[in-house]
């Protein structure tokens, strides 16, 4: 058995078929659970429905699902097929849905029921998507008359496993990693608590002994939610997901107790302010909350503020902000535990690999004082996929070492932890989404009343940046932010669609027409 996602689940299945593997809490109140055995037959039904509709090693099958069991099915049958499952945003509109099956080549889409009209209005202009699957009743009636057999395939590490990420360049960019970098690089250590797999024989072994319960509330269509999934089922333990696009704070405190959920994985402010109001004030509450033991924020750091609520509410709870980029996986983490002193968002313990670069890309000393560029080496992506020149630029070579080199910058403490300061781009982080301004800005300058446009992150306590609008008007002209919101709506995500609105005599740019975005936070501020 190689380095291989699909085997290594096999693996853990046939070692511990009875124990359950995913519960989806429903939105109707009623509850789906699969064992390891039931998990593994549905992903080889589906992996044979796939292979019946031409998809085969290399081919590309978007996934645009909500929260719930058939997105790890999914995953794995598309493993189990050497196929690329490619997460697709369920909040994209047409056009960004053109673009990305477009350029990831995609061949076949498994989507919720409502995001029918969206897919069929660019399905006439994909040649390369040649078929759909509609989650529900379409869903389990191909699987019902599939083969429950294991496909046959020879896998090995070197399969490839791709993830879109938003980036900091405006369009998203797959990021193509062998099977075993990112198993090594994002699956293997997810526990702070205990080390990390490091031989396969340590994976199949550790299952029967992996009695966690981890409730994601995270989206699947991110890395850390999927990966925290995973991680949970390769170590044996339980994924627990609740069917809904947004967050109902009270309802997750409400599946937690009653699904005996140790784990709960969440993204920054973004969910933790919701989910420490609902706590407020609320012993019941409070009560439900109870069986979960680690509280676990990827994509977007925890504030200060917001560690000491959930530490003072829960105080038998550790947490635990994970650093890393689809890039790099996973870099680092720092835990916060009941009693200690909060330390600062920004700072983390670096992981095996991940150090800090001076812009010659060599590594800068702890404690110097010098900014430089948060990397890793070791276990890190292929590069993106099709765009050769920003996988130069991502991933290059000094003297024999490949780095992954994303964008962050960062300095090294003298105790050694490496403080982040965010991207040296202009990219937006709200809520764990990443947005780049230049699309927003885009959208507004055409609109009829919009001379000019900047878009740039306001600080806000819950999501972390809120995209704020910088327009100068046209003559005689006053646009509303309603007004401007439902434009951008047409043609983007509703996540990138502007909060908040200033309206300014003139939007100021460099001599080279480059927005002065320095000017614009300084707007925002004063």
């Amino acid at each position: 058995m190689s380095w291989n996602l699909a085997d290594l689940f096999e693996a853990v299945a046939d070692n511990v078929p009875t124990r359950e593997a995913v519960v989806c809490a429903e939105a109707d109140g009623t509850t789906t659970r699969s064992t390891y055995a039931q998990l593994d037959r549905r992903a080889n039904r589906l992996a044979h429905v796939l292979a019946g509709r031409g998809i085969g090693p290399g081919d590309r099958v978007g996934l645009q699902l909500a929260n719930g069991n058939e997105y790890l099915e999914a995953m794995l049958a598309c493993f189990k097929l050497r196929a690329l499952p490619v997460n697709v945003n369920y909040r994209y509109v047409a056009e960004e849905l053109r673009h990305l099956f477009e350029v990831s080549g995609t061949a076949l889409v498994i989507h919720e029921p409502d995001l029918t009209p969206a897919i069929d209005e660019v399905r006439d202009e994909l040649p390369l998507l040649r078929s759909t699957l509609v989650r529900g009743d379409d869903y389990e009636a191909a699987l019902a008359v599939a083969p429950t057999s294991r496909p046959v395939a020879e896998r090995s590490g070197d399969d490839r496993y791709v993830l879109y990420t938003g980036g900091t360049t405006g369009r998203p960019k797959g990021v193509v990693w062998r099977h075993e970098d990112i198993f090594h690089a994002a699956l293997s250590g997810a526990s702070p608590l205990r080390p990390g797999l490091s031989t396969i024989e340590e994976v199949r072994a550790h299952a029967p002994a992996g009695r966690a319960r981890c409730l994601v509330a995270s989206p699947l269509i991110h890395g850390t939610g999927h990966w925290m999934a995973l991680s949970t089922l390769f170590r044996g333990g339980t994924v627990i997901v609740m069917r809904a696009r947004g967050l109902d704070a009270g309802r997750l405190w409400e599946v937690a107790a009653s699904e005996a959920a140790s784990w709960l994985v969440i993204v920054g402010d973004a969910f933790a302010r919701p989910l420490v109001d609902a706590l407020e004030g609320d012993t019941a509450c409070t009560a439900r909350a109870g069986t979960v033991t680690v509280i676990m924020s990827g994509g977007s750091t925890l504030s200060p503020s917001v560690k000491s609520d959930l530490l003072r509410l829960l105080p038998t709870v550790v947490l635990v902000d994970g650093f890393g980029a689809s890039e790099t996986g996973g870099q680092g983490r720092m835990v916060s535990a009941p009693g200690a002193d909060v330390d600062g968002a920004g700072s983390f313990v670096p992981g095996e690999g991940t150090t800090v670069l001076d812009d010659d890309l060599r590594p800068l000393s702890p404690g110097d004082g010098r900014t430089g560029w948060l990397a890793r080496r070791g276990h890190i992506p292929v590069g993106y996929l099709g765009d050769p020149e920003s996988s130069t630029l991502t991933f290059p070579e000094v003297d024999g070492v490949r780095w992954a080199v994303p964008g962050d910058r960062a300095t090294i403490a003298a105790n050694g932890n490496v403080v982040v300061f965010g991207r040296g781009s202009t990219s937006i982080n709200s809520g764990g989404e990443k947005v780049h301004p230049e699309e927003v800005e885009s959208a507004l300058r055409s609109h009829p009343e919009v001379f000019d446009a900047v878009v740039v992150g306001a600080p806000d306590p819950r999501w972390g940046e809120v995209i704020t609008a910088i327009v100068q008007p046209r003559p005689g002209r006053a646009p509303c932010l309603p007004d401007l919101a439902d434009h951008c709506r047409r043609t983007m995500a509703a996540f990138k669609v502007p909060r908040r609105l200033l309206l300014v005599d003139e939007v100021r740019r460099s001599p080279s027409g480059k927005p002065d975005y320095r000017w614009a936070r300084s707007v925002i501020e004063g």
